[in-house]
C-alpha cells in the first residue's frame, strides 16, 4: 500500500498533531479511524456555510482556514453554502430564530461567499476544493419523499436529546419553532448527499455544530453508507469574554466595504496579550517553532506589541493582499503623525472615527479660507490671537504636515481626500474638517 508520504500527502499523525498543538481542535468522533482514513488517500472533508449576509467575518475564518491547511496537507475541501438550509435558520448556539431570507438573497449571498472563500483555498489542482449548494438537491425533494428518505431514520427522543434542541425547549418563553427543529435533519442528510455523490467521509464544524455532525454520521449508517467522521473547532471568545469577532457590537467582515483593511488590522493590533498566542497559532499560517520565538521577544518587552503587529500583518495580507495590508499600515500611522496621503475618505473617516468634526461648505473652501479661521471654527483653537500663537509656536498641522506661514489660506488643493481635511494642534489635538 502507497503511504500518505510517497503518495506526496502528509501524514495523518503529522496533520492531526499540528491542528491540535494550534488549538484547532475541540474532539472527534473517532480519532483513530480519521486517523487510519486520512492515511488511506486523498480524502473530502466538508464544512457548511450558512449564506446569512453577503460576507463571512473572521468568526467564519477557523474552518475555512483549517480546510486550507488540510488541502495543502494534500486533501480535498468541500465547502458547503446553505442556500436551502440559510433559509431556515441553524438553532445552534442561538436564543432566538432568524428571519427567513427570500431565494435572490441566498443567491447574493452564495456567489459572495465564494469569491471570499477562493482566497484561502484553491479550486485548481489535483485536490481542487469544491463549492456545493444544499438548495440543489433538497428543492427537489417532495415533503413526503423526505419523511420516508430522512425522517424515518431518527426518532423525536433522538432529535431532543441534542444540546442545541433541548436548550431552546426549555426556554419557555423563545421555544423552537418546528422549522428550526427540522435543521438537524436537513444537515445531516447534507453529509449523506456528499457522502453518496462525492465520497466525503469527514464534516469539521464549530463545537456547537456537534449534534448536527453526529446526526449525518448516524444517517450515513442506517442507509448503509461507509464509517464516517467528524471533527469540531472550539469556539472563540476573547480573554474578557466577548464573542470573537465583534468590535464595539459590530462584526469584523471580511469584505472591505464593511470592514476597511485598517479597520480590519486594527482589530487585531489591539488582540488582548492573553490572546495573541492563541490567535497567532489558530488563525496564521507561521510554523509553531516562528511563533514560540516571537512570543518569547514580545514577553521581553509587552509595551512594543510586536506579536499584535505580526498577528494584524498576516491577517490583513492574507485577507486583503499586499496593497490592504500597505493602505492598512499607512492608515494606522498617521495617528503617529506620518503624513497624509493616498487615502480616502472612508479610510480617514474610520481613523478619526471618534475625533470632533467639523463640517465646511465647499464654496467657502473654494474660495479660500485663512489657517486661522480654519482653527477657531473648528473648535482647535479657543480665540484668533490663541490660533496665531499655536502657528507661531509650530503647533498647528494640517494634514500632519506642520503649517509654517500664519497667513497661510487653505484651498481645495488642500484636501487630504476628496471631501476632509485633517487639522492636528499639539501631539493628538485632532480635529476633522468635512466638506458639505
Amino acid at each position: 500500500m502507497t503511504t500518505a508520504r510517497e503518495a506526496g500527502r502528509a501524514p495523518a499523525e503529522a496533520i492531526l498533531r499540528d491542528l491540535k498543538e494550534r488549538g484547532l481542535i475541540e474532539q472527534f468522533t473517532n480519532e483513530d479511524g480519521l486517523r487510519e482514513l486520512l492515511d488511506a488517500g486523498p480524502q473530502s472533508i466538508y464544512v457548511g456555510v450558512d449564506p446569512t449576509a453577503s460576507s463571512i467575518h473572521i468568526g467564519h475564518l477557523l474552518p475555512i482556514l483549517t480546510l486550507a491547511r488540510l488541502q495543502q496537507a494534500g486533501h480535498r475541501p468541500i465547502i458547503l453554502v446553505g442556500g436551502a438550509t440559510g433559509m431556515i435558520g441553524d438553532p445552534s448556539g442561538r436564543s432566538t430564530e432568524r428571519n427567513l431570507l427570500t431565494d435572490d438573497v441566498v443567491a447574493h449571498n452564495v456567489a459572495c461567499i465564494r469569491d471570499q472563500v477562493s482566497r484561502f483555498v484553491s479550486f485548481e489542482g489535483d485536490n481542487a476544493a469544491l463549492m456545493t449548494n444544499n438548495n440543489d438537491w433538497i428543492a427537489p425533494i417532495s415533503y413526503i419523499d423526505w419523511l420516508r428518505e430522512v425522517g424515518k431514520h431518527f426518532t423525536i427522543n433522538y432529535m431532543i436529546g441534542k444540546e442545541s434542541v433541548r436548550r431552546r425547549l426549555e426556554d419557555r418563553d423563545q421555544g423552537i419553532s418546528y422549522t428550526e427543529f427540522s435543521y438537524m435533519l436537513l444537515q445531516a442528510y447534507d453529509f449523506w448527499e456528499l457522502c453518496r455523490t462525492h465520497g466525503c467521509r469527514v464534516q469539521a464544524g464549530g463545537s456547537d455544530q456537534w449534534g448536527n455532525i453526529t446526526a449525518g454520521i448516524e444517517l450515513i449508517r442506517r442507509k448503509g453508507g461507509p464509517e464516517s467522521f467528524g471533527l469540531t473547532f472550539p469556539l472563540m471568545t476573547t480573554a474578557s469574554g466577548e464573542k470573537f469577532g465583534k468590535s464595539a457590537g459590530n462584526a469584523v467582515w471580511l469584505d472591505p466595504e464593511l470592514t476597511s483593511p485598517y479597520e480590519f488590522y486594527q482589530y487585531w493590533i489591539r488582540s488582548d496579550d492573553r490572546d495573541v498566542a492563541k490567535y497567532l497559532k489558530s488563525f496564521t499560517f507561521i510554523p509553531l517553532d516562528d511563533i514560540a520565538g516571537l512570543l518569547a521577544e514580545h514577553e521581553q518587552a509587552p509595551h512594543e506589541r510586536r506579536a499584535q503587529r505580526r498577528l494584524a500583518e498576516e491577517m490583513t495580507r492574507l485577507v486583503h493582499g499586499e496593497d490592504g495590508l500597505r493602505r492598512a499600515v499607512t492608515a494606522s500611522e498617521v495617528l503617529f503623525g506620518s503624513e497624509i496621503t493616498g487615502l480616502d475618505d472612508r479610510e480617514l473617516l474610520a481613523i478619526f472615527r471618534d475625533v470632533p468634526a467639523y463640517e465646511l461648505g465647499r464654496d467657502r473652501l473654494e474660495a479660500g479660507v485663512a489657517i486661522v479661521e480654519l482653527l477657531v471654527d473648528s473648535g482647535a483653537a479657543k480665540s484668533r490671537g490663541d490660533a496665531r500663537r499655536g502657528l507661531e509656536q509650530g503647533g498647528v498641522y494640517l494634514n500632519n504636515t506642520r503649517v509654517e506661514d500664519v497667513n497661510r489660506v487653505v484651498t481645495p488643493a488642500d484636501l487630504a481626500s476628496a471631501s476632509v481635511l485633517v487639522l492636528r494642534r499639539g501631539r493628538k489635538d485632532y480635529r476633522l474638517v468635512r466638506l458639505v
